[in-house]
């Protein structure tokens, strides 16, 4: 019989984030090709949420157990991979627990001069900015990026990434502080959403050449107002509304493209592949400080729940974290 480790499950299946609750499940046996890391710590992201709420089922073969990426020490290996290794996660499923297995091919090493706390609230963030706002929405140096949502996880992520890539940055909060917060990770201009058009602001600065939106819905017409011509709406994630109203007179004349992706359910080869790009464009950008993590708060694994409240408050600025109670995340 496998030995036994904390978990996180969700009582019912499905609920409010009360329902998550550690449990004890044996530890995963990893396949051919998979490397077994013990885990320090996990990140929390919205889809996460989505799953608990019944609305995001994992990929075929991932875990049912939530969690989307990890850092921590290799304690089996395969590829490139050594046991003692410090390396950090991109995964299906299965983050919020003390051991994970996962494909070699979906790892990377820990950036010099980070922590594992700081690691593990890399990859689901990278990943997902790299593929939809360098490879989907085709930013350049010299254009212009419209981040809403501006201090989320992916929002902090991509402000730094975009900045560090030479384009420039219009980021939308809701709320002084918020808009203050991306303002300090190097956004150009910062439009406070709750009393600014921030449509006007950003033609008035130039139009925006692609957009990230995780809102949806009634942003969707703003947005498409400030975006020159050939410009690129991507999105991730739809928390405003899910349907969109599309003018479609307004994106023939703009010559405008709406387009968006999940990260989740790509092939193992597919994210095997933006591995090495992040590693190869990204990770020359965190080791150099030009794209850091940026961790709002952190909670034992335990107390799951309590962090999933906290990320839905929407109080955070970056990502919130879960630590093993063994989790050693000081550098």
């Amino acid at each position: 019989m496998n030995e036994l480790m904390t978990a996180i499950a969700i009582r019912g299946g499905k609920g409010a984030a009360d329902a998550l609750h550690p449990v004890q499940t044996p530890r995963p046996v990893p396949k051919a090709g998979e490397v077994l890391i013990r885990v320090m710590a996990a990140g929390v992201n919205r889809p996460d949420i989505v799953q608990r709420e019944g609305n995001y089922a994992p990929p075929p073969g991932a875990s049912e157990t939530l969690g989307l990426e990890v850092a921590g020490e290799v304690v089996q290996g395969a590829g490139r991979w050594q046991v003692g290794d410090r390396v950090c996660a991109l995964l299906g499923g299965g983050g919020y627990a003390e051991y994970v297995a996962v494909d070699a091919r979906h790892l990377l090493p820990v950036p010099a001069g980070l922590d594992l706390l700081q690691a593990a609230a890399l990859p689901e963030t990278l990943f997902t900015v790299y593929a939809n706002v360098f490879e989907h929405g085709r930013l350049q140096a010299g254009e212009t990026l419209l981040v809403h949502g501006a201090t989320s996880g992916i929002g902090v992520a991509a402000i730094q990434m975009a900045k560090a890539a030479g384009a420039k940055v219009i980021a939308t909060g809701r709320g002084a502080d918020k808009a203050h917060a991306a303002r300090t990770l190097g956004a150009d201009i910062v439009v406070d959403s709750t009393n600014e058009d921030f449509a006007e602001v950003a033609r008035e600065a130039g139009g925006v050449d692609v957009a990230l939106d995780m809102v949806g819905g009634p942003f969707l017409e703003p947005t498409l107002k400030a975006l020159n011509t050939g410009g690129r709406i991507v999105y991730i994630a739809a928390q405003g509304g899910n349907d969109l109203l599309v003018p479609a007179f307004t994106v023939m004349r703009k010559q405008a493209v709406i387009t968006g992706s999940l990260l989740r359910p790509r092939s193992a080869a597919d994210k095997a592949r933006l591995a090495v790009e992040v590693e190869r464009v990204v990770w020359p950008w965190v080791e150099a400080g030009r794209v850091r993590a940026v961790v709002d708060r952190s909670f034992p694994l335990q107390e799951a729940a309590a962090a999933h409240a906290y990320l839905e408050s929407g109080a955070h600025t970056g990502k919130v974290m879960l630590v093993t109670q063994d989790g050693m995340v000081a550098s």
